[in-house]
Parts: C-alpha cells; structure tokens; sequence
C-alpha cells in the first residue's frame, strides 16, 4: 500500500512540474481574460460533470467567497448546483442542454464561461461553450490531454498533459487554485484590503 500511495503522489507532482514548465504562459492568459471580465462588471460561470462540477463548485466558491484575501464578492456561478434548473431542463429538454440554456439566460458579451471536462467531449460542457460563443461570452476549456471537441471550441483551452481522470482533475483544481489567486491579487490591488 506504500509503494501505491508514493507512486500516486510522485506521479501526480510530476504532473504539476510539467504543468509548471509548459503551461504558465496559457494559465496567465486565462486569469488576464477573468480578471479583466470581472473588472469591467463581467461574470464568470463554470460548468463540468461529476469531478469536474465538484471542481466548478469549489473554484465558484472561491471567488463569490474569499481564496486568501478579504474583499468584495466577484461575481461568479457553478452551472452545476440549482437542481430545478437541471431537472426541469433535463427534463424538458435533454441532459445535453442543461448548461447551454443557463448561458443562455445568464450571460452575455463580456462573461467568462469555464467548463471543464477531463474528455473535453462532455456534451453538455460542448453545448455550453457553444452557446457562448454565440452571444460573444469568452470561452475557456480545462480538458485532459487532447482536449477534445472544447480545444477547437475555446478561446483558450488549458490541456492537462496527461490521460488518467484522477491526476487530470488534481491538476485541475490547482489550475483553479492559481486562477483564484492571481485574480484576487489583481482586484484586490488597490482596494487597501488585505
């Protein structure tokens, strides 16, 4: 059991080394674009399945609370927590489009959606994407290696350089992690909160 539970951390540490030398410069671009959504009035709202709406859920929470920095409460959703919502769409329209019609109705020019999928083919995350595209809202994809059907849909698609779920969704919510706190950083930057 040892040997299991060190393989499992030096892989995944690994993982994150490799992130840290190929991906800085695209995770930079991705807190440029929420930082400069949610300065100018903008919301950011995040979308996945499973894992990945735990992760949407924990990185929303993050910013509409605190990440390291007392300040004011950004504007941010996980499409993955109003049950009414998903069950009557899913209902009512398919399990495809519960993400797409709360882009639909939430967002517009100017708004972030994340959505994260470790296949980057979930798709109800390609729905969404594809909905917000269409009413000028950025798009961001966290996928796995390939990125899938979101790599030629996002503005920027931060691919995880690996293939097993597990070490993709820890990268994942590092991503998150960082994204958090590069974005309070910059807005907190001037507000003499601390």
């Amino acid at each position: 059991m040892q040997e299991t539970i060190k393989q499992t951390l030096l892989e995944s540490a690994e993982l994150k080394r490799v992130i840290a030398e190929e991906m800085a410069p695209q995770i930079e671009a991705v807190a440029r674009l929420l930082i400069d959504s949610l300065r100018n009035g903008g919301t950011v709202a995040l979308c996945g399945n499973g894992g990945s709406a735990a992760d949407a859920q924990h990185i929303a929470g993050e910013l509409v609370g605190r990440f390291l920095l007392n300040r004011p409460a950004y504007s941010c959703i996980a499409l993955t927590t109003d049950t009414s919502i998903l069950t009557c769409v899913g209902n009512d329209f398919g399990f495809d489009e519960v993400f797409a019609r709360q882009v639909e109705g939430l967002l517009g020019e100017g708004d972030v959606l994340i959505a994260i999928s470790t296949s980057g083919n979930a798709d109800n995350c390609v729905k969404a994407t594809e909905k917000a595209r269409t009413i000028g809202a950025t798009t961001v994809g966290l996928t796995g290696e390939t990125g899938g059907r979101l790599a030629e849909l996002c503005d920027v698609c931060l691919k995880v350089p690996h293939t097993v779920t597990a070490r993709i969704q820890e990268a994942h919510i590092t991503i998150g992690h960082i994204l958090c706190g590069l974005v309070e950083s910059a807005l907190v930057e001037g507000l003499g909160t601390a």
